[in-house]
């Protein structure tokens, strides 16, 4: 009877044995079935470079042409990729000197003189978001003044034969948002964008001109 604790002993050493390993399987499997942990901004070393904002968007409200129904375009808009990045800030539209030069869109003189020598005359667009747009026609004779009030279509001025930066006679197109330029075609509804040159059509019972 007394080498009974004697044989007891080792039963007890292999169950604390057998313990110990099932407390380090169940840990192994803890740490392997964890989720990895994910990297967040502050976690990176790297600094990202802040995203610009997008400039707002333009409303179509233009409801003609500078010059002509549909001018050939000598030259499309370029936004520099930087401030004072090289680019070409307008459109250029080709127009003989004298064609009458019109407002796109309905607003108020906010210039009309000279600039290094060429003429130029400025629209600012009311209700077209804040800071307002702003079109500009260059070179231009005038025949409006600062602060008059026009309307789509209307003349303010014509096409001066020199000052153009054109191969031949054309009128540069800008807009601007405060100091942002912006693509002035963007200002034409698609309708005004796609319509052709007008064409005369013959009327039944009258001759067409020999």
């Amino acid at each position: 009877m007394a080498r009974a604790p004697r044989a007891a002993a080792p039963a007890r050493a292999c169950g604390r044995l057998l313990v110990r390993l099932v407390l380090l399987l169940l840990l192994t499997a803890a740490v392997l079935l964890a989720p990895v942990p994910r990297l967040t901004p502050t976690a990176t070393s790297v600094p990202t470079a802040p995203v610009p904002a997008p400039a707002p968007a333009v409303p179509a409200v233009g409801r003609a042409w500078p010059v002509g129904v549909r001018p050939p375009i000598l030259r499309g808009w370029e936004p520099p990729a930087t401030t004072y990045g090289r680019g070409h800030r307008g459109v250029d539209l080709a127009a003989p000197a004298g064609t009458p030069v019109r407002a796109v869109a309905a607003g108020r003189i906010s210039f009309a003189g000279r600039v290094a020598g060429k003429g130029a005359v400025s629209v600012e667009l009311p209700g077209a978001g804040d800071p307002p747009l702003r079109t500009t026609y260059e070179p231009v004779r005038a025949v409006v003044k600062k602060g008059d009030e026009v309307e789509a279509g209307e003349v303010v001025g014509t096409v001066e034969a020199t000052g153009s930066h054109c191969t031949e006679t054309c009128v540069h197109w800008g807009l601007r948002r405060d100091d942002t330029y912006l693509d002035p075609l963007s200002l034409l509804p698609p309708w005004l964008l796609r319509r052709g040159p007008s064409r005369l059509l013959p009327v039944l019972g009258v001759p067409l001109p020999s």
